[in-house]
């Protein structure tokens, strides 16, 4: 089967451009265009499997368009010049690959994609571009891929999906549709006040344009008028609209034809754009050279020598490293690398190596190779850690390996090519497992020299060797204890929430009067907005929203929404935490949740398989939860110790606000003093709503927060709120200098910092977007702040850790939940095991206002508090 894929260059390459940011070469030549190009180009190469391949370009500014309407696609910004030097490397990249790239004076991309489309030799053919003017060309044999968010991802649009969108139009009419209401981006008029909808209406009444004036006589009033007035305007536009598919265009059926391309080739030209990250997706025929070197991989044994500084990486098939057996292990270093089984782990040198705190062994992960290594009976003391020196990076799009390969534009071993994907997953041969751990190892080692390098430059040294790299091993060892869980708790639990669904279901229905599907959303939203006759907040594609936000405003209207908002939560608490706990128990009576290290923008950790951290507890029944977590051992207590009003201290020292620094120097209530100041009150005449108001203005600060969002948070006018925000800012200056100048900071560099040089990149501070730059602004203000928050207990937990050690206690910590840390220990350690903890707690870092940590012990989690 002949099978025809057309590119339309122009439209793909202005989406790369766009969609991507700023990239140069060694000689600084802009590339992201084509890098973005390049990439959808080799994705849809290996999706397609096309046998003819061409891609169509502009060739000139003015075409035979322009001699019907001289301003066609007048009013167009002009191309940037950092795009439009990158047309020719296109091109060049199309024509390495051995694609066939077309172009003819007076014509657009469209029409030589539309000549060649309607050539019936090709039993399929697949346009690919980011212009909805390319949907006329559907039919039974052409499909139009749309390109959506970012590069690589397209809808793909048949004619049975173009019906499905378009209900009532044929894909030709698509040019009547843009007769009818123009297209401001091709400066195509129409017909003035003409939008989609008016358009849609007159098509299915009438067909086509010519259809509609020959019924002008059935239009009324001023529709009538428009109508009539713009006939000209209306054929013309669709002249304009329509693909011109007859192009007198040279070229035959074999010039078209896709063979398999030389890797050799393109790979020099990937070299010289420095893509090195996409040499790992070039397809090899046997006559190409490899696009990786391939190095030497031995089982021969280990020189100790090797070992002063080298990678141990330890591969599982599965990410579950609790309990997934590890399938190879290799170790890298400058003299070469050894591959082989976990015998290798046997070794007495590498046993040695790895036990010596002062020779650092490169991981790829080191909090998971520490719990890989203890399952085997193995001690890892001193380590670096590439993902964790990555993160600090602050890589877009999350901290992988392949995110920082790509940073470094490192050209990876591919995965899937060796192990298959999703339910296929394999061990592969060992000859081919032994080269693919063998360059993942290479991997790791050089590009941690790279990463180490950047940190250096962005004075981040500190940040990875005093905070991150050694919390690494915390983690580990709060991961591997694990905290212990009572089953029976929960049985009680589900059983008690089981009833009082029952109970909530009943009395839903008898609200509304009849029995429904509570987790029905179309089926709620017919009780809700019709037989109830409650005011639709919003609707979706598929009927009524009863989403949470839209359920919050309709509460005051009906009871039955109160009760149907509880019903959710409870819902959720029996599904994802009740029931859901009981899932996630091993063997030894605990969940080991996993800390993730390296994910958020702000540095806090996050908790999952389980998350811990998100156990809600602002319901009497999700603060429950916490009875069934006690300590592992008889006469054993649990002890819950937090900070308190962190990152309001925090906000206090940062912005040296006199008011703030006095509040909390003299150990004031600082919602007591902030609504003093605020109402210009005496302290004891402070109300509990003025506190309550005052709190919620000191919290929403930190995050920026606007007149609106004070507004919903207090339920008051929009007026009213501004007012308490100027007058909060009149009685504390020092706060609003310090988000003046975090903005400002960020408008400068374009990122901001924590105390302790965390970095958050703020690329939108400068964008023309105000939703965006809002958002950013409020970011640049909070990250500081949150991010240091974040900085402090981590280095709290660190310290503590180390005060555990040297003490003897078997006190040991297990949980962190954001501001909260969890231990265990037997009761006869609690005076200690507080004492300690307080004190590393409330010194771990010097603020110009102290530290203050509060805690309690019980037999339960929930007895902590």
């Amino acid at each position: 089967m002949n099978k025809l894929l057309l590119l339309d260059g122009n439209s793909l390459t202005y989406r790369a451009f766009f969609a991507l940011p700023p990239m140069t070469d060694a000689s600084g030549r802009n590339t992201n265009a084509v890098y973005g190009f390049t990439m959808m180009l080799l994705k849809l190469m290996e999706d397609e499997q096309p046998t003819h391949f061409a891609v169509a370009f502009d060739a000139s500014k003015k075409t035979f368009r322009h001699d019907t309407y001289a301003d066609y696609k007048g009013g167009r910004q002009k191309t940037p010049g950092e795009l439009r030097e990158q047309f020719p490397i296109v091109r060049e990249i199309c024509e390495a690959f051995g694609i066939k790239v077309l172009e003819l004076d007076q014509y657009e991309a469209d029409d030589i994609i539309g000549t060649l489309s309607k050539n019936t030799a090709f039993d399929q053919v697949t346009v690919v571009t980011g212009d909805k003017d390319l949907l006329q060309l559907i039919d039974d044999r052409v499909t139009v891929y749309l390109t959506k968010r970012g590069i690589t991802d397209v809808e793909a649009m048949d004619a049975a999906a173009f019906h499905e969108r378009y209900e009532g139009l044929s894909p030709l009419q698509m040019i009547d549709l843009k007769g009818l209401m123009g297209d401001k981006s091709d400066n195509i008029p129409g017909i003035p006040g003409v939008g989609e909808k008016t358009a849609l209406k007159l098509l299915t009444a009438y067909g086509s344009v010519e259809g509609l004036y020959e019924h002008t006589h059935e239009l009324k009033g001023k529709q009538k008028e428009k109508v009539e007035a713009n006939e000209r305007e209306a054929l013309m536009s669709k002249q304009l609209a329509t693909i011109y598919t007859d192009v007198p265009i040279d070229v035959t059926m074999d010039e078209l034809t896709f063979h398999p391309y030389d890797a050799g080739r393109v790979k020099p030209l990937f070299m010289s754009l420095q893509f090195k990250s996409l040499l790992g997706k070039l397809s090899l025929d046997a006559s190409s050279e490899e696009a990786v070197e391939v190095r030497d991989v031995n089982h021969i044994g280990i020189d100790e020598q090797d070992l002063t500084e080298a990678v141990l990486f330890l591969e599982q098939l599965r990410d579950d490293y609790f309990e997934e057996p590890v399938i190879g292990v290799a170790i890298a270093s400058k003299a070469g690398v050894t591959v082989g089984d976990v015998s290798l782990l046997d070794v007495s040198t590498v046993r040695e190596w790895l036990a010596d705190e002062d020779r650092a062994t490169i991981c790829l992960d080191a909090k998971q190779t520490i719990i890989q290594l203890k399952r085997h009976g193995v001690s890892l003391r001193g380590y670096e850690d590439l993902l964790v020196a990555g993160y600090l990076l602050n890589l877009s799009g999350g901290t992988t390996l392949d995110s920082i390969a790509a940073h470094f534009e490192y050209a990876l071993p591919e995965d899937e090519a060796v192990y298959g994907k999703g339910a296929k997953l394999h061990v592969p041969d060992q000859n081919v497992l032994d080269q693919h751990l063998g360059e993942k190892a290479m991997a790791i080692l050089t590009l941690f020299v790279n990463v180490s390098n950047e940190l250096v430059k962005n004075e981040q040294t500190s940040l990875y060797e005093d905070l991150e790299r050694p919390l690494a091993s915390v983690l580990a060892e709060m991961e591997w204890a694990g905290i212990h869980v009572d089953v029976a708790t929960l049985k009680v639990m589900e059983d008690d929430l089981r009833e009082r669904l029952l109970q909530l279901e009943t009395e839903i229905h008898s609200l509304a009067g009849e029995a429904f599907n509570i987790n029905s959303p179309k089926q709620l939203g017919v009780i809700l907005f019709e037989k109830l006759a409650l005011p639709p907040v919003k609707k979706t594609k598929t009927g009524y929203s009863t989403a949470a936000d839209v359920l919050e405003k309709l509460a005051p209207l009906h009871p039955i929404v109160e009760h149907i908002m509880h019903y959710r939560e409870l819902g959720k608490l029996q599904s994802t935490y009740v029931e859901g706990l009981q899932k996630v128990i091993k063997d030894d009576g605990k969940i080991h949740t996993r800390y993730t290290q390296t994910l958020t923008q702000t540095g806090r950790l996050s908790s999952v398989n389980p998350n811990l951290q998100n156990i809600p507890i602002r319901l009497e029944e999700g603060r429950r939860i916490r009875k069934a977590f006690t300590a592992s051992e008889s006469d054993w207590v649990l002890y819950a110790v937090d900070y308190s009003q962190i990152e309001l201290r925090i906000m206090a020292h940062m912005s040296q606000d006199e008011k703030m620094l006095e509040a909390f120097l003299h150990d004031e209530d600082i919602h007591t003093s902030t609504a003093a100041n605020v109402f210009r009150v005496a302290k004891e005449e402070v109300t509990s709503l003025m506190r309550r108001q005052a709190k919620a203005v000191n919290f929403g600060i930190i995050y920026g927060i606007s007149d609106y969002g004070l507004s919903q948070n207090l339920g008051i006018s929009r007026k009213e709120a501004q007012t308490f925000i100027d007058t909060y800012f009149e009685q504390f200056p020092g706060v609003k200098r310090f988000m003046d100048a975090a903005i400002e900071r960020a408008r400068e560099h374009g990122y901001v910092e924590t105390m302790l040089k965390r970095r958050r990149n703020i690329p939108d501070i400068h964008s023309r977007n105000f939703n965006l730059r809002g958002f950013a602004e409020r970011t640049a203000i909070n990250t500081p702040i949150q991010g240091t928050a974040a900085d402090i207990i981590k280095k709290a937990m660190i310290d503590v850790d180390v005060a555990l050690r040297e003490s003897g206690l078997r006190s040991k910590l297990l949980l962190q939940v954001h501001d909260e840390l969890i231990f265990e220990g037997p009761k006869a350690e609690t005076e200690a095991l507080e004492k300690i903890v307080k004190q590393a707690m409330e010194h771990t870092i010097t603020l110009d206002v102290p530290l203050r940590a509060d805690g309690s012990f019980g037999e339960t989690w929930f007895d902590t508090k």
